[in-house]
């Protein structure tokens, strides 16, 4: 450690350490533009000057280390007359657009001009003019001229998102920050550049010229589309949600969500929002009240079970659903005698767990690793906030494996990492790969081999880096969770795990994925499965949340096979399955209602409502509860969200990824679905600039 003393304050900080790392211990602010805690430092902007005892000028506080007996004053008069010289160069060419511009009341040049800045300039001359870039549907480039040249973006391409996308051209007042031949910001992560910008030069684009940032209210929610459980600021104005940004929790998402978090809310406030109780009547649909629907729902049910027994019905649920709504959806099931309920839409086995599949690690974790080994899985557009912490470990020196399908891996930069070692195969071909690895550990550690298997070049390179470093992990991507020899996967999996150390984890699918499997949210005593109910059989479906057609391994044939059920019921805050849906129950999305997801690492988070319920939506749990009670089924009197929770948390979760199964190489396996990122589900297959972006164009692996 290194002692300083910074404006007459003892500061002990680690060696190598900047004096910015020394003021933020201390307490201190020193205003600056281009540092940031999680890039690298640049002292591009220079206003972060300060007065060093016996320095022959004021230093930049972000890149001058720290040495022993420093002193160091950030609020001279010395320091003080640096810092106001740099803001008056930073607004010779600055436009005076403040009362336009979207960061206006949020922008931290602004905020620093009214400390640092003159009443009036002394420059004269015209002010330099930037032409706009058109690099996508999400970031607007539309008023370079406010552009700093911090490069704060330029470092946040390059080191986070592993992208290089934007760059600076020219010198002097020339300089431009742009992207090369005309590209597009096509980064999964690309929305983070608006919020490190701390001007107004980069701003969203969806939310342009929407709302003033001073008319927003500010409430906290949780991501719901991926297993990273990033936490969220909704702003919102007149009972809409007008924009998303992160909510600092470096336990879970640092500083960063993924741009499916930041832009689907568009889908929230969009034309296809149901918004009304439907019933199909004569093959046309009618809007009714909700007593008529629920009353229709509850009698058809209760006709069903009759006539078919309580075997005729089942649940297809969304994994995206709430921890309630699925805990009472398998009550409802239940009640009525039936355990057909299901959230794994898109599996083609589905052997019985032993205990809840989970990351096996916390998702702090992922940045600390030393050895990877990732299977089936488009990790970097599955999981961004997932990849921008391998991304972390892989630049301090970890070693990440792949085996997953080519369309995954498309090219050498696809993950937009350094990849060790990549196989390639189609999902047929994983077990063998993993089996050849197992072959190759075997042979080094001179053990039996728990199958067959051939210690190819590939896979003693896999097996020596993961016999080697300290902290390492197996991880299972959506694809080997939903493959037909997923058991197999996981039991090569876990005795790689054994042999070399490292811990086994599922990065599992969606936001509730694991908060599905703890509330039971699946058959526990022999019920129907997902491909069995969706292969057709049932009298009565219930679908919460979900669109089978896009959502299941079915896909098309699944409109088919639910068409043949005399009841159909769909419990979505949009107008979605109305080809063979028989009531249509408008419920509320995340924003609408309370209630909790379980992440990956298995860690419960809660959240409130941030609007209203639109028109008459109601939150799903009540449309189930209140259900449960027409068809008079106990024990699900619940009054608030927070006592659904209560009793579906009463039993603690059981994480494990242990599994007795046997291994298979030669089954036949068939390929998981292949969607584009922004359409695994119904929020983000609607919101209309996820839909223009060049994800949106593309394939991968689910």
């Amino acid at each position: 450690m290194v002692e300083i003393e910074l404006d007459g304050q003892k500061v002990e900080v680690a060696e190598g350490s900047m004096v910015m790392h020394a003021a933020e211990k201390a307490g201190t602010y020193i205003p600056h533009f281009c540092y940031h805690k999680k890039l690298s430092i640049a002292a591009n902007c220079r206003m972060c000057l300060v007065e060093v005892e016996k320095a022959p000028k004021p230093m930049p506080a972000c890149a001058t280390p720290v040495t022993q007996g420093m002193i160091v004053r950030t609020k001279s008069d010395r320091a003080i007359a640096a810092q106001k010289s740099v803001m008056e160069f930073l607004l010779i060419n600055h436009p005076l657009d403040c009362p336009i511009c979207d960061q206006g009341g949020e922008c931290q040049l602004q905020d620093l001009a009214v400390g640092y800045g003159g009443s009036s300039s002394r420059y004269e001359e015209e002010k330099r003019v930037v032409f706009h870039k058109e690099v996508g549907p999400l970031i607007s480039m539309e008023e370079m001229s406010r552009c700093i040249h911090c490069t704060r973006c330029v470092r946040f391409g390059q080191e986070v998102a592993g992208a290089m996308e934007l760059g600076m051209s020219h010198r002097g007042e020339h300089a431009e920050i742009e992207t090369f031949l005309g590209q597009t910001i096509d980064s999964e992560l690309s929305g983070n550049m608006i919020d490190i910008c701390p001007v107004g030069a980069l701003t969203s684009k969806p939310f342009r010229y929407h709302a003033r940032t001073w008319e927003l209210s500010r409430r906290k929610s949780v991501a719901a589309h991926d297993s990273s459980g990033a936490n969220l600021i909704v702003q919102v104005k007149n009972n809409q949600v007008m924009r998303v940004v992160p909510l600092e929790n470096e336990d879970v998402n640092e500083c960063w969500i993924a741009d499916r978090e930041r832009f689907s809310y568009e889908a929230l406030n969009g034309p296809d929002r149901l918004t009304r109780p439907m019933l199909k009547q004569g093959g046309e649909w009618k809007e009714v009240d909700w007593q008529t629907a629920l009353e229709y729902v509850a009698n058809g049910l209760r006709n069903i079970q009759r006539d078919h027994g309580a075997g005729s019905i089942g649940a297809l649920v969304s994994p995206h659903s709430t921890v309630e709504e699925l805990y009472l959806a398998g009550a409802l099931m239940r009640g009525l005698g039936s355990d057909n309920i299901d959230h794994r839409l898109r599996h083609a086995e589905f052997a019985a767990s032993e205990g809840v599949r989970t990351l096996g690690m916390p998702i702090a974790a992922l940045s600390t690793l030393q050895r990877v080994l990732v299977v089936g899985s488009n990790l970097r557009k599955d999981h961004p906030l997932f990849a921008l912490r391998v991304r972390h470990a892989v630049r301090h020196g970890a070693q990440l494996n792949v085996i997953t399908a080519p369309a995954a891996f498309s090219h050498a930069d696809a993950w937009a990492m350094p990849v060790a070692q990549a196989v390639l195969s189609e999902a047929s071909g994983w077990a063998q790969a993993l089996a050849n690895v197992a072959a190759a550990i075997a042979t080094e550690k001179g053990v039996a081999a728990p199958c067959a298997g051939t210690a190819s070049a590939q896979a003693q390179a896999i097996a020596k880096s993961l016999l080697g470093g300290e902290r390492k992990a197996v991880l299972l991507g959506n694809a080997a969770a939903h493959a037909a020899n997923a058991s197999s996967l996981l039991a090569l999996a876990n005795w790689i795990a054994d042999q070399t150390g490292a811990t086994v984890g599922y990065l599992t699918e969606a936001a509730n994925t694991v908060g599905a499997q703890w509330v039971g949210a699946q058959p526990q005593t022999g019920g129907k499965h997902a491909g069995q109910m969706l292969a057709g059989g049932l009298k009565a479906a219930i679908l919460l949340n979900t669109e089978p057609e896009f959502d299941s391994a079915a896909g098309a044939a699944a409109a088919p096979s639910l068409g043949q059920a005399e009841m159909v019921v769909t419990l979505s805050p949009f107008k979605a399955n109305m080809a063979f849906s028989d009531v249509l129950l408008p419920i509320a999305p995340f924003t609408e209602t309370s209630g909790s997801f379980v992440n990956a690492e298995g860690r419960l988070q809660s959240f409130h409502a941030v609007v209203k319920p639109l028109a008459e939506t109601r939150p799903a749990w009540k449309v189930l509860r209140v259900l449960a009670n027409l068809l008079e089924i106990p024990g699900v009197a619940f009054e608030t969200s927070q006592d659904v929770l209560a009793r579906a948390t009463a039993h603690p979760m059981t994480a494990s990824n242990a599994t007795r199964a046997a291994i298979t190489l030669t089954a036949t396996v068939a390929s998981p679905v292949s969607a584009s990122i922004y359409q695994l589900d119904g929020i983000v297959r609607r919101a209309p600039s996820l839909q223009l972006t060049a994800d949106a164009r593309q394939e991968v692996t689910a």
